[in-house]
Parts: C-alpha cells; structure tokens; sequence
C-alpha cells in the first residue's frame, strides 16, 4: 500500500532525472566569446573524487539516516543525524583527496599549511548541499506516499464504517418484522402467508443486494413497495400509502438503504387513514433527486421520531453524499415531513 504512490521505478526515474540536472548544472557551460554557445567543463581528478563523496554522502543520508530522523521524528535524532553527516562527508573527503590522491597522484585537493579547523570550516559550505538536496528529496516522495497511504486509510475506515452500519440495518428491520408476523399469526390472522412470503422477497434483497456497493433506483423502489404491502397486510384496517415515483429513472444507481429508512419511520411512526394517507413522492431532474415523505403523528409519539434507522442515515449519507444533499426532517403537532434532496456526481 504504501508504495503505491510512487512505485520503486518511478523513484528512480526521479532520482536519474535529479542527476541529469545536476550534471547539466555541473558539466555544462556557456561560452560567452564564442557566441553564447554551450560547452563542456573539463573534469579533473578532484571534480570526480568531489562527485563521488558527493554521490555517497546523498545516499548515506538519502536510504539511512532520513528514514530513521522522519519517520519518528525527535530534534535529538534531527541534530544527530546532522552531526553524522557532516562528519561522513568532511572525513570521507580528507581521506580521499588528502590521503588516497597525495599516495596515488602525488597532490592533494587543499595544498600547504592548513589547520584541521579551517578544512572543517571549508567544508561545512560544501557538505550542505547533498544533506539538503537528499533530504529535500526524501521528504518530497515520503510526503507524497504518505498523502496517498492516508487516503487509503480513510477510504478502508469509511468501507469500515460503511460495513458497520450495514449490520445494524438488517437486525433492526427483521427484529421489527417479525414481531409484526408473530402478532399476525397470533391473531390468525388470513394475511399470514402472505406476509411471510413479502418477508421472504425483501429478504433476498437484503442478503444479495444490500451488500452491493450501489444498485438501481428501480431496485430501492421495489423494495419499497415490498415494505409497504406487508405493513399494509399487518393492518386489518385500510392502511393508505399514497406512492407516487416517475415511470424511469434513467438507469440511475443509488447506495443501498438511501430512501427506504424514511418510509419505515414512517410507516411505524405515522398515522394513516382514508382522509389522510401517508405520502410518498419522488422526483427525478438531470442531476437531482428528490424525495419527500409526509405522515400524520399522533401529539403522544412526536417525542419518539427518529430513532437508529434515521441515525443510521445521515451518517451512510454523509459517507456517500458528502456535500452533495440535503436531509430535513420537520414536524408540528400533527404532521411529520422527510425531504431529501441528492445532487447526482457528473
């Protein structure tokens, strides 16, 4: 996961173009007497024996010691680790060029009297450039994998979440059902049958599809009415539901469980009669949909609206919709009104 950002070639790809940049910078000069013309810089021994402390002091620093200083970071690991560096670097170079080329070559890069101090001194200027260019570099790429590790993780934490609230849905609706099924046999009632063979239908879509990440509109709709028609075989009594849904929906695809839940809280919480059915109306535009559900409440259960279904909904929309709907839920002394409002991703 974490490499996934920036794959090991591509860092090397980085890594060869920072070269090529350096050598263009280093190799590389303008001839002003002969027409501003590009020309090469002649390498001497102490420009290579310069490259190559260069070179291994970047990489000292580069794949040892800033993924050791950053990745827990603590200014006592920061100021080691600077301490280190410049020490590889000022040491690797005196050994190099003041005891290797004076045995081999016979020169050394700094000649006559000098003091340790001084070599020191000198060299702090020439040393920060490859701590800072690798370091500069290791963070760009870590930063870069980090951004993307952290997205990873919340998009693992929101199919987490997402999981979660899907397993509370379905205990909580077969928990009501059934209790609706068991008063329904107790009472013998002729509707028995026919509501366990509703349940066994929305059960399917609760065991195959709600486990999808989004299904068709047609799908929610369906299960639905299925809802409907079983709480209406519960009533003995006429159990209005005035359903009113466009003929197509244009292939539209929804999260599962994004408009039922505000028909169940009013089937259980709302009163329904001939003068006034429960009301369910849904609109489709270009990039919009609206859904809107009004009931008649009795003064004793307006205190009890809402509950785990509703809860459950504004956070499965905020998980899919964030920023993008719009969830009221009003009510007066009588009357309970659901609005929610999608706008669609283009």
């Amino acid at each position: 996961m974490y490499k996934k950002a920036i794959t090991i070639s591509q860092e090397i790809a980085v890594h060869l173009f920072f070269w090529i940049f350096m050598a263009y910078l280093n190799l590389i000069d303008m001839d002003y007497s002969n027409g501003n013309s590009l020309v090469g810089v002649k390498v001497g021994l102490f420009h290579k024996t310069h490259a190559t402390v260069f070179i291994l002091t970047f990489y000292f620093n580069y794949l040892l010691l800033s993924p050791i200083t950053f990745r827990s970071f603590t200014w006592q690991k920061a100021l080691a680790s600077i301490l280190a560096l410049y020490t590889f670097f000022i040491l690797f170079r005196y050994i190099l060029e003041q005891i290797f080329t004076v045995a081999l070559f016979g020169i050394g890069n700094y000649y006559g009297d000098f003091s340790m101090a001084y070599y020191v001194f000198d060299n702090l200027y020439y040393g920060t450039f490859p701590i800072l260019s690798s370091s500069f570099l290791w963070s760009i790429i870590f930063i870069i994998r980090l951004l993307h590790e952290n997205k990873l993780i919340i998009e693992e934490q929101k199919n987490t979440e997402i999981k979660f609230l899907k397993a509370q849905i379905n205990p909580h609706f077969i928990f009501n059902t059934l209790n609706n099924i068991y008063a329904m046999v107790y009472f013998k009632s002729e509707h028995s049958l026919a509501a366990i063979e509703k349940l066994g239908q929305i059960m399917r879509f609760t065991t195959y599809e709600f486990q999808n990440e989004s299904i068709s509109l047609a799908e929610e709709i369906n299960y639905i009415k299925a809802y409907i028609e079983l709480e209406q075989l519960r009533h003995e009594e006429q159990y209005p539901v005035n359903f009113d849904v466009p003929k197509r929906f244009n292939s539209i695809t929804i999260p599962p469980y994004i408009l039922s839940p505000l028909v169940e809280n009013a089937l259980k919480h709302g009163l329904a009669s001939l003068h006034k059915p429960i009301k369910i109306k849904l609109e489709i535009t270009k990039d919009t949909l609206n859904f809107k559900v009004e009931n008649s409440i009795s003064s004793s259960k307006k205190d009890k609206l809402g509950g785990i279904g509703l809860d459950n909904l504004k956070k499965r929309l905020q998980l899919f919709y964030p920023n993008s709907h719009t969830l009221t839920l009003s009510h007066t002394d009588s009357l309970f009104i659901a609005y929610l409002e999608v706008q669609f991703k283009s």
